[in-house]
């Protein structure tokens, strides 16, 4: 049985209803569920898990859904909307004795002297909250999505101006003074400063670099769409001239999906004049265009953690091509793997932050 519920004009972050997700999946007779806001990337996620129904036509970004798959002779969909509820109510339990201050002007009475505001509300008021907390001098880093591009920079504009970090729309992670922010992981202080334009991205070179026994100065967010032609690069470039100004920071990795042509110009140029050593890993940009920049390209996001920590240690910035392992070690790994599987087991689902 496949169906789906929505409630109108009930919003929460991605990362409450992701858990929510995982915690509803556990119920007997339950093979799939998604409960998620209304994006287009979550309905083209319900199409590509096949449990499109007709409930869900119409649905919007403020709106919140569940769609489940279910043996409906163990579970019913209002087994699944209970535990949904239930988990709703612990997450409001769990806060039920911190301040909530409804508006921004509260939250800075409540705590005089921040300078950082993680906007995750609705996209269509997104931008005006960010306006509020720039004005009000605060770095910025918006969570939420499905913000105007024409919004976007105008907001990073005026951070540029006031000289202030407007991570966002959609920036996914951060660490900011050693505080992880959002999907970010908890790593070590260290040498390493980072700009990315990538969430995924940032947080494989971040755990990467800290397994290998470095840390990070700062980790600053972009946005995905900061590096299109109609951003212009606006906080990547502001991140690089930020790290290259901190003391604490004395190496910088910039994280990306090739940029526009016209800023990827800029950034090498700013690349060129850094002090300090420069990883750069543009997910299948140009080596040698980097190379120019006086910088060191990378074949993956590991080389670049890799090259980091080395450059960080005085040591070479070698590059990191994969396994080193033998093939008959590779053999004995994939079926340590494959003994792991169930005989009746059809799917092999990963969880990627």
């Amino acid at each position: 049985m496949i169906k789906a519920i929505v409630k109108e004009n009930a919003y929460n972050d991605s990362v409450t209803l992701m858990l929510i997700s995982r915690e509803v999946q556990k119920l007997d007779g339950v093979e799939d569920v998604l409960v998620g806001m209304g994006t287009e990337l979550n309905l083209d996620l319900v199409k590509m898990m096949d449990m499109f129904v007709p409930e869900l036509e119409g649905v919007t970004p403020n709106d919140l859904f569940i769609a489940a798959r279910y043996d409906e002779s163990k579970v019913s969909m209002d087994d699944l909307l209970a535990a949904f509820n239930d988990e709703m109510n612990k997450k409001k339990e769990s806060g039920s004795g911190d301040y909530q201050p409804p508006t921004l002007d509260s939250a800075l009475n409540h705590l005089q002297g921040a300078n950082m505001v993680v906007l995750s509300i609705p996209g269509e008021y997104a931008a005006a909250e960010a306006e509020n907390a720039l004005r009000a001098g605060l770095n910025v880093m918006m969570f939420s999505d499905n913000v105007k591009i024409e919004d976007e920079l105008r907001l990073k504009k005026m951070a540029v101006e006031k000289g202030l970090l407007m991570m966002g729309p959609d920036c996914g992670t951060a660490i900011i003074n050693g505080v992880p922010l959002c999907f970010a992981n908890v790593v070590r202080r260290g040498k390493i400063g980072l700009v990315g334009a990538s969430g995924t991205g940032t947080q494989e070179i971040t755990v990467v670099a800290h397994q290998l026994g470095e840390g990070f100065s700062q980790v600053i967010g972009t946005g995905g769409r900061d590096l299109s032609e109609t951003i212009g690069g606006l906080m990547m470039i502001q991140g690089i001239e930020a790290l290259m100004a901190d003391p604490e920071t004395e190496v910088i990795v910039l994280v990306s999906k090739p940029p526009a042509a016209s800023v990827e110009k800029k950034i090498y140029e700013l690349v060129k004049k850094s002090e300090k050593p420069v990883v750069i890993d543009f997910i299948g940009g140009d080596a040698e265009s980097i190379k120019e920049a006086g910088a060191y390209p990378c074949l993956s996001l590991e080389d670049a953690a890799r090259k980091a920590v080395a450059l960080a240690r005085g040591e070479e910035a070698v590059t990191f091509d994969g396994f080193d392992a033998d093939g008959a070690e590779i053999d004995q790994m994939v079926e340590q793997a494959v003994s792991r599987l169930k005989p009746e087991q059809k799917y092999l689902r990963g969880l990627y932050t």
